[in-house]
């Protein structure tokens, strides 16, 4: 069977991935992606933390998780010794030619269709990994809703007007920035700027964007754009949908014990970005809006970046070793956490208020 640490060598090598670019854009450092790719499990943390470092690496090479995470379960059970009283021993003298070919001649078989799936799968030919949604261009059709996805260059948004005809905007550019054609003109957007385009030339913002991640050297590895409907924002007098306004905390709800700083006061909450430096080794968790806690080890140097919609919950084992920047309505606000050793969780998350303003703040949590 294949190897997990030669299949994600491989990929990479067929993407001209560089390890060093590759490290810094996925937050895990660069011994560490070492290791997965030699199979070196004395080169990692600790089992948890591989796994984990293996899901992200496979998921950046757009590789399958699941697949990736089970070539290295069967690489430990081959690796683990078979338990005494399993076997018997075989006796020194037997003749094992006529079990060993038939058996040789299966396991051959069966590496020869593995292997022919997993072309097909991955659409890997000549050493080169091709994945079929970037051979041909794509076309969304934005909605209230907010999209979040990876586009590439030719791919289309198409925006609805109010006499049921369609606006077309093209991803014009994913190198450096993100540069969208529309009949206004051709804007670009820079990583983690939040940006209000007007689509039609009429001095209205149609559209936020929002750009987490894009590649300075490779344009075709696409961006990864958030990108809400401005129309439908100002009708729910939000950047918010429905479902996210009733989730956001009233003032009142919020434990007074806890000490709270306030950020931003506004008629209306939106996404924000948060931005954080790590400075000394960390381990970390967090948990955006209603996703799942994600958690991980970060050295010196290391680099996490999420756009929550509503709120984020931190847990860091450090406090002093993290500098958090918060990126809000082309606003920055620098925030210094605790003191070194300490184990903090802090909130940073919408409320709404008595008087029906919403406020972006930063609770500490017991």
């Amino acid at each position: 069977m294949e190897s997990y640490g030669a299949l994600l060598k491989k990929t990479r090598e067929a993407k001209n991935g560089d390890l060093d670019i590759i490290a810094h854009e996925i937050s895990i450092e660069k011994r560490y992606l070492v290791g997965l790719e030699e199979e070196d499990d004395s080169a990692l943390p600790g089992s948890a933390y591989l796994k984990g470092f293996l899901r992200n690496y496979a998921i950046y090479l757009d590789l399958d998780p699941e697949y990736v995470l089970k070539l290295f379960h069967n690489k430990e059970l081959q690796e683990s010794g078979v338990p005494e009283g399993l076997y018997e021993p075989i006796h020194p003298t037997r003749n094992l030619l006529p079990i060993i070919i038939p058996v040789a001649m299966i396991l051959c078989i069966i590496g020869i269709i593995a292997s022919l799936l997993i072309v097909k799968k991955y659409n890997i030919k000549d050493d080169n990994v091709v994945v079929s949604s970037k051979l041909k261009n794509r076309s969304f059709e934005l909605t209230d809703k907010k999209f979040q996805q990876r586009v590439y260059k030719g791919d289309q948004f198409l925006i609805p007007t109010g006499n049921n005809n369609q606006i077309v905007v093209n991803v014009s550019s994913t190198l450096k920035t993100l540069g969208l054609a529309m009949p206004s003109g051709t804007y670009y957007v820079e990583l983690s700027e939040e940006s209000e385009l007007d689509v039609d030339g009429d001095n209205a913002s149609d559209l936020i964007v929002y750009v987490s991640d894009i590649s300075s050297t490779d344009e075709s590895r696409g961006a990864e754009v958030s990108i809400l409907l401005y129309h439908g924002v100002a009708a729910a007098d939000s950047a918010l949908s429905d479902a996210d306004v009733a989730s956001i905390t009233a003032a009142s709800e919020v434990n007074p014990k806890h000490i709270q700083r306030v950020l931003i006061e506004d008629n209306r909450a939106y996404p924000f970005t948060i931005n954080a430096n790590f400075r000394d080794a960390c381990l970390f968790r967090d948990k955006v809006d209603r996703e799942r806690s994600v958690e991980g080890y970060f050295a010196k140097g290391d680099l996490f970046t999420a756009t929550p919609h509503n709120g984020i919950r931190l847990w860091m084992s450090n406090s002093n070793s993290v500098k958090f920047t918060i990126i809000a309505d082309s606003r920055t606000y620098d925030l210094e956490m605790g003191a070194a050793g300490k184990v903090l969780v802090e909130d940073i998350k919408w409320i709404k208020d008595t008087d029906g303003k919403y406020k972006l703040v930063v609770i500490e949590i017991d």
